[in-house]
């Protein structure tokens, strides 16, 4: 099928690329399932069609708050010290053994594995520093004393007034610090969790790999399909090359090599346009 749309139709369309069934293609089953599963992977990570942007919403609970808050011993008496992980060291200091202890909080929320990059968590105002139900807001007193009915005040002045706000409030709140890995699938909030309460939401600005069995067009990805091609290629080039040089009846001779070879340079061909055209480019840091 011209326009694969399952995980066996994308294999078959790729060794009919290959020469099958006029060919027979030296490659295992469990080979190609591999392959597969290396394909869609990096098409997930490089591909910008293999991710779709969202937002996720948590809700913290009370063993979230409990691990964040937590304390090495001896810190603060009244509060738990579960979630803390120990790390020692111990050294020899002129003829003395000196131990050093290194305490790291578990202050991390466990992320579902498909997302692969979290960019940032919408702030939540802490401070209430700009909330409208807040009356010794800088909002709440503007909509008290200056909007007190409507069309009071022009367009232009309320724009000019709220970009202050926004102004004063980029200053005053920053944005909450996060660290993220891909293979732990935790994000670790650097915040003050005295902030955070049981029962609150935050939102995640993340992205989230495309699952090739929820849309099924990600099968008949051009890009997918070349790249597919090319790694089965070269596969069957790898298994072949111990025959190199070995005739079979009729003069017939394998070639593993070149066709590893040829295969090889294909890929890296993708690889060099999955750069230029496909992957989503760094964001330059200025300063």
């Amino acid at each position: 099928m011209a326009q694969p749309s399952s995980r066996q139709e994308l294999i078959d369309y790729c060794l009919r690329q290959l020469g099958a069934p006029v060919l027979e293609i030296n490659v295992a089953d469990e080979q190609v399932q591999d392959l597969m599963d290396d394909a869609i992977q990096y098409f997930q990570e490089r591909h910008y069609d293999g991710v779709e942007k969202a937002f996720l919403k948590y809700q913290i609970t009370a063993a979230d708050v409990e691990r964040g808050k937590a304390r090495p011993p001896g810190a603060d008496s009244a509060t738990t010290t579960t979630g803390i992980t120990t790390t020692s060291v111990t050294t020899d200091i002129v003829g003395t053994a000196t131990t050093f202890s290194f305490y790291e909080n578990s202050n991390f929320i466990q992320i579902p594995p498909q997302i692969i990059g979290i960019e940032r968590i919408f702030k939540y105002d802490d401070a209430q520093a700009a909330s409208s139900s807040n009356m010794f807001s800088f909002k709440y007193q503007l909509f008290l004393n200056d909007i007190y009915y409507f069309g009071s005040t022009d367009l232009l002045s309320y724009t000019m007034s709220m970009s202050y706000l926004e102004t004063m409030d980029f200053l005053l709140n920053t944005h909450k610090r996060i660290r993220f890995n891909i293979r732990q699938d935790r994000m670790y909030l650097d915040v003050d969790w005295d902030n955070l309460k049981e029962g609150e939401f935050i939102i995640l600005d993340c992205y989230r790999a495309m699952n090739p069995n929820d849309f099924t067009r990600v099968y008949n990805d051009p890009f997918l399909k070349r790249y597919l091609t090319a790694l089965i290629k070269r596969q069957w080039g790898q298994n072949l090359i111990k025959f190199t040089g070995v005739k079979l009846p009729g003069g017939v001779e394998f070639n593993g090599r070149q066709l590893f070879d040829d295969a090889q340079r294909e890929i890296d061909e993708i690889k060099v346009e999955m750069l230029s055209k496909y992957e989503i480019p760094p964001m330059d840091l200025i300063g």
